[in-house]
C-alpha cells in the first residue's frame, strides 16, 4: 500500500518527542523535550497551543478528568494544570542526581504511569524504569539502563515492550496488568545499528505489531510479535524521534523529530529537521491511548 508522508506542523522542536492521540478530546499531544514546552493540535495541525514547563521534560500524560498533565520533569514527575499552568510536584524520583532526568513514558491500560530516566551524557547505566500509580505509589521495574525509551504495551496489555537505547536491543517483559510488575525480560528484536540508527520512541498497532523509529537514521521499522521486520519506513530527516497512530480514524502516525542533536557526536539534519509529520495510507490502525488514573485519581 502506498504510503504518503506530509509535515504537519513546522515547530522546529529542538527535540519533539512523545506523542499522544487523546480520544476524548481528539487532540494530538507531543512535547519539545530539550525546550521545556508541551504542544496541542488537531489531527489537521490546526489550532496550535502551547505551554511552558520550565525545564527539560521527557513524556507526559494526561490525567483523567483531562483538567491537569502528568509530566516527567528533569527534576520528577509534576501535575501541570491545564488552565493556570500550575505546576504541583508530585515526586522528586531524580532528587539529588544531576546526570539523570526522566525521559520517555506510556500510561499502562489500568492508568499507571511507566517512565524510564536516562543518564543525560548517554554513556553510564544511570537510569531505572517506573510504575507510578495514581494513588501516589512508585515501583522499580528496572535499573541499570542508560537511555530509557519506548514503552508501550501489546493489544492485551500483558506484554511491555522497552528500549535502552544503546543496548541495540528491543525488550519486552511479562506484565501483570492487575499488580503492574513486570518480569522476565527478553529480547524482543534486534536493532539494525548499521545504519547509525537506534531505537527511540515506539507504538503499537491494533494487530500486536511494534513501530519504531530508530533516531539518526531516518527509519521506521515495524515489528511483527514474533521480532521480525515487516516493514520500513524511510522519513524525510535522520532524526526521526518517536510516533504515535491517531486522528479520528486512528490511521494516522504521527512523527516527532528533533532540529538539535543533544550531544556534539550526533549527525545533523535537513531543513525539515524538527518537523511534525503526518504519515497516512499505511492500512493500519492504532489503538487509543489511555489516561493517567483510569480507577480515578
Amino acid at each position: 500500500m502506498q504510503h504518503t508522508i506530509d509535515v504537519l506542523l513546522d515547530v522546529k522542536t529542538t527535540l519533539g518527542e512523545g506523542p499522544i492521540w487523546d480520544e476524548a478530546s481528539q487532540r494530538l499531544f507531543w512535547i519539545d523535550s530539550g525546550d521545556g514546552r508541551i504542544f496541542r493540535s488537531t489531527a489537521e495541525g490546526t489550532e496550535l497551543r502551547a505551554w511552558e514547563v520550565g525545564e527539560q521534560i521527557g513524556s507526559m500524560a494526561l490525567f483523567q478528568d483531562g483538567s491537569a498533565f502528568l509530566a516527567a520533569l528533569k527534576t520528577g514527575l509534576f501535575k501541570v494544570d491545564i488552565e493556570t499552568g500550575e505546576k504541583t510536584l508530585l515526586n522528586a524520583i531524580n532528587e539529588g542526581k544531576d546526570r539523570v532526568r526522566l525521559n520517555d513514558g506510556k500510561v499502562d491500560r489500568q492508568g499507571r504511569f511507566i517512565v524510564g530516566s536516562m543518564d543525560m551524557l548517554e554513556d553510564d547505566p544511570l537510569g531505572e524504569l517506573y510504575s507510578y500509580a495514581s494513588d501516589g505509589t512508585l515501583s522499580v521495574l528496572d535499573k541499570g539502563i542508560i537511555c530509557s525509551n519506548g514503552p508501550c504495551f501489546s493489544p492485551d496489555g500483558q506484554t511491555l515492550y522497552f528500549s535502552d537505547t544503546w543496548a541495540g536491543e528491543i525488550w519486552k517483559y511479562d506484565y501483570d496488568p492487575a499488580t503492574g510488575t513486570a518480569s522476565n525480560r527478553s529480547v524482543f528484536a534486534k536493532v539494525d545499528t548499521s545504519e547509525g540508527g537506534v531505537a527511540d520512541g515506539a507504538t503499537v498497532d491494533s494487530e500486536g505489531f511494534l513501530w519504531q523509529a530508530l533516531v539518526y537514521s531516518g527509519k521506521i521499522v515495524r515489528y511483527d510479535p514474533d521480532g521480525n521486520i515487516d516493514r520500513s519506513i524511510d522519513m524525510p530527516v535522520l532524526k526521526a524521534t518517536s510516533l504515535s497512530f491517531g486522528g479520528p480514524d486512528l490511521d494516522t502516525l504521527f512523527v516527532t523529530s528533533m532540529a538539535k542533536p543533544p550531544l556534539p557526536r550526533f549527525p545533523e539534519d535537513g531543513q525539515l529537521r524538527g518537523s511534525l509529520f503526518a504519515v497516512r495510507g499505511l492500512g493500519v490502525t492504532g489503538i487509543a491511548e489511555p489516561r493517567f488514573g483510569m480507577s480515578g485519581v
